[in-house]
C-alpha cells in the first residue's frame, strides 16, 4: 500500500506545495512544529533514507537546501533545523524547521494549530522566496 506521502505525490491527497522537481516534492507540513515547517521527500518511496541510493540522496539533500534558503527567507528565525526521525510514515522525508530556540525542533511537544488559510499564505510566501 503507498504511503500518503506516494499518495501525495500521486495527487490523490492535496498538499501545500513549495517545491517539485522530477524527482524530489517540498509541502508545507499539516502538524507543524513551526510556522514554516516544511517536509522534503523522494518521489520515489523508500522507507529508510540510508537505503537511498547515494546520488539520490546528494540530491534529495541539495534540493532540501535550496528548500530551506526560501523557507529561511520567509519566515522570520534564526535558521533552519534539519531532522530526519522515520518513524512516523515509511517514506523518506526530511524536516525543515524554523527555528529560534533548540526547543522549536522538539517533536515530543504537540504541533501547533493552523488553518488551510495560514498555510496556504504561508506556502505562498516559501515558493515567492524560491
Amino acid at each position: 500500500m503507498p504511503s500518503i506521502f506516494s499518495r501525495i505525490v500521486a495527487g490523490e491527497i492535496p498538499c501545500h506545495k513549495i517545491a517539485e522537481t522530477e524527482e524530489y516534492l517540498a509541502f508545507l507540513d499539516v502538524n507543524p512544529r513551526a510556522v514554516g515547517h516544511t517536509l522534503v521527500i523522494p518521489k520515489l518511496e523508500t522507507d529508510y533514507i540510508f537505503d537511498m541510493e547515494d546520488k539520490a540522496l546528494a540530491g534529495l539533500m541539495v534540493f532540501a537546501k535550496r528548500v530551506a534558503r526560501a523557507v529561511e527567507a520567509a519566515v522570520p528565525c534564526a535558521r533552519i533545523g534539519v531532522a530526519v526521525i522515520g518513524l512516523e510514515v515509511p517514506h523518506t522525508h526530511v524536516h525543515l524547521v524554523p527555528l529560534n530556540r533548540i526547543a522549536d525542533l522538539s517533536f515530543e511537544r504537540p504541533p501547533i494549530a493552523l488553518t488551510q488559510e495560514e498555510l496556504a499564505a504561508t506556502a505562498a510566501r516559501i515558493r515567492a522566496a524560491l
